[in-house]
């Protein structure tokens, strides 16, 4: 079906390019020889997120991304919300720009989908290796993409 939806809820947020993201998130799939059915991102504040966390997954800390992973068969299906005041505060810490440390996160989403996880020191790296090569997949982030 390859359904990708992108919504935001208590921020501000919109995109220019959406069959850009939607292209993109096609061809981690793809690379990943999985097949992605319906994908939904949802942006928001770091309060939203926090409760998001606190309720779902008994942390009391904010983060950057929560995956639902709502696949029954061997298509992806999952919901990713992000926290834009998250992304923003590791584009400054990290130096990079906005909209590259988003696609970051988007594509650490989908890759948690795929099956990569982030729990230990290796599996951090090569999660970090997978997020490198997706970005690459972009090749390049147009300034603009996301407002």
């Amino acid at each position: 079906m390859n359904e990708i939806s992108f919504g935001s809820l208590d921020v501000n947020f919109h995109w220019n390019n959406e069959q850009l993201l939607f292209d993109w998130l096609l061809s981690i799939a793809s690379q990943e020889q999985q097949q992605l059915n319906s994908l939904s991102y949802v942006f928001c504040s770091d309060q939203h997120l926090l409760e998001m966390n606190k309720t779902h997954l008994d942390h009391d800390y904010f983060t950057d991304i929560i995956t639902f992973d709502l696949s029954d068969d061997d298509s992806i299906e999952g919901e990713i919300y992000i926290s834009i005041d998250r992304v923003k505060e590791n584009a400054a810490t990290y130096q990079t720009s906005f909209e590259e440390e988003l696609c970051r996160v988007m594509c650490h989403g989908l890759l948690h989908l795929i099956g990569y996880d982030d729990h230990n020191e290796a599996d951090i790296q090569e999660m970090r290796a997978k997020e490198t090569f997706c970005l690459s997949l972009l090749r390049e982030v147009p300034r603009g993409t996301f407002q």
